[in-house]
């Protein structure tokens, strides 16, 4: 009889000392990229522990699996109706990252903003996410559902469908560790990592823009105009309690 490797859920690997210092990174980057992003629709897909819209001002704001119910690539709303959408670890977890990405697409109103969160496989953490798989009885460092999907492949496929990357960092350059103490001691590579090899942080965050051909031109002379018109894109309940 073959033996599994062992799985972690992701919601208690978050609880663990690793998982909350990755989830603190993620917060701070993710309430400076969207204090300053106007709209009327915000979403968010999955990821209850990352408040990532928190800091976010528009009016209408859902984070799936909390204020509505759906399946990721198929998304209960209008095409070209939203603001802003969130994907932390979305993609890596998704049966088809493909998909995904294209349902998004199409709920993105010309120039939304896209946000990714994905764990990076060329990283420390990566490297020994990898040695506990091909251990048969190796205990994996991060959840073992889903799988990474690289910080240049994810931008290959965001050109495809029409995606212009404004911004983009890394983070987390400590060692793989499960303790808090061992943790805080290595808090000194942080700072070495993102100035020498920083595309080898842990985590990295991506800031997208959906560009469609001629829609500036477009916008400038409609700008005022539709301002006034813009109208929820669905008949949902919001969960505005922030």
């Amino acid at each position: 009889m073959t033996e599994k490797a062992p799985s972690i859920d992701l919601a208690a690997w978050l609880q663990s000392p690793p998982g909350r210092y990755l989830l603190a990174w993620e917060q701070a980057q993710v309430d400076a990229a969207v204090v300053d992003l106007f709209g009327f629709h915000a979403l968010q897909l999955g990821l209850p522990e990352l408040d990532g819209l928190q800091a976010n001002r528009m009016p209408h704001r859902w984070l799936v699996g909390r204020d509505l119910q759906c399946e990721f690539d198929a998304l209960p709303f209008e095409s070209a109706s939203l603001d802003l959408v969130l994907l932390p670890h979305a993609l890596e977890r998704a049966c088809d990252a493909h998909a995904l990405l294209r349902e998004v697409e199409r709920v993105l109103r010309p120039e939304g903003r896209l946000i990714v969160f994905g764990l990076n496989p060329a990283s420390l953490w990566g490297l020994r996410q990898n040695l506990g798989r091909l251990r048969r009885r190796g205990e994996p460092y991060l959840p073992k559902e889903g799988e990474f999907i690289g910080y240049w492949r994810l931008r290959d496929w965001l050109k495809l469908l029409s995606f212009e990357v404004e911004a983009a960092r890394f983070g987390i350059y400590k060692p793989p560790l499960r303790s808090e103490a061992w943790l805080h001691r290595w808090q000194w590579v942080e700072g070495v990592g993102s100035r020498w090899w920083p595309v080898l942080g842990a985590v990295y965050f991506i800031q997208a823009i959906k560009r469609v051909h001629g829609t500036r031109m477009i916008g400038l002379a409609r700008n005022g105009r539709m301002a006034a018109k813009k109208a929820p894109a669905v008949a949902l309940n919001n969960h505005n309690k922030r």
